[in-house]
Parts: structure tokens; C-alpha cells; sequence
């Protein structure tokens, strides 16, 4: 990532990612051909899927603030 980002899509971008890391410490842990261990694999391709959709969106949040700051530019010097 660029910079720490304190919206709301960066700030749950950096809880899905803990959360994300916790499931694979705790998976490495787990005897493999478990329940136990298919699930954290599942859950951590479920985390994958939300980065993907939270990153998604936190490119469209800075996209707007980047549109919102030359659309107040252009007024500003009009």
C-alpha cells in the first residue's frame, strides 16, 4: 500500500488483513485433512475475496477525493 489510508475502506482493509494472518498462523498449527484445517482454508480464500473488494474499493474513494479536489480547484480559480 501507498500510505496508511484512514478511510473506511483502508481501515478495514487492515482488520481483514489481521485477520487474515491469524487464520494462517492458526491454520499452520492444525493437523492437515481436518475440519478444522479446511476451514481456516476456506476463510482465508474468503479474506482474499474481501481485499480484493475493499481494495476496489478504496481506489474508488480516492478516485472521488482526487475528482472532488480539481473540481474545487476549478472554482476556486474561476
Amino acid at each position: 500500500m501507498k500510505k496508511s489510508s484512514s478511510g473506511q475502506a483502508g481501515q478495514a482493509i487492515e482488520r481483514v488483513l489481521e485477520l487474515s494472518a491469524d487464520a494462517q498462523i492458526t491454520r499452520r498449527k492444525t493437523s492437515k485433512d481436518t475440519p478444522a484445517f479446511h476451514s481456516l482454508t476456506g476463510a482465508r480464500a474468503a479474506y482474499g475475496k474481501a481485499l480484493a473488494l475493499l481494495t476496489a474499493l478504496q481506489q474508488r474513494e480516492e478516485s472521488y477525493a482526487t475528482i472532488a479536489r480539481c473540481e474545487f480547484s476549478k472554482r476556486v480559480a474561476a
